[in-house]
């Protein structure tokens, strides 16, 4: 172990091979939880719950934008 906490076989890897190692294109996940949030919105709006509809539109308004980033960033590279 080094003074880090890393067993010495992980310090010997080049950080180009794991680099190489993580894969350039993102999944959907940040879509489908912005489905989710958006369900959970429409159903607190319809039961009456205008505070928990609001924060969750909010939440699924964020992850299609971060979903779109990513996905641009996907497409540049």
């Amino acid at each position: 172990m080094s003074a880090f906490g890393v067993p010495a076989a992980a310090e010997s890897v080049p950080a180009t091979a794991i680099l190489n190692a993580i894969p350039a294109q993102f999944s959907g996940e940040f879509l489908q939880w912005a489905v989710v949030f958006f369900v959970i919105a429409i159903i607190a709006a319809v039961v009456g719950a205008r505070g928990v509809a609001g924060v969750s539109m909010t939440v699924a308004k964020w992850f299609v934008i971060v979903f779109l980033l990513l996905a641009i960033v996907s497409l540049l590279l």
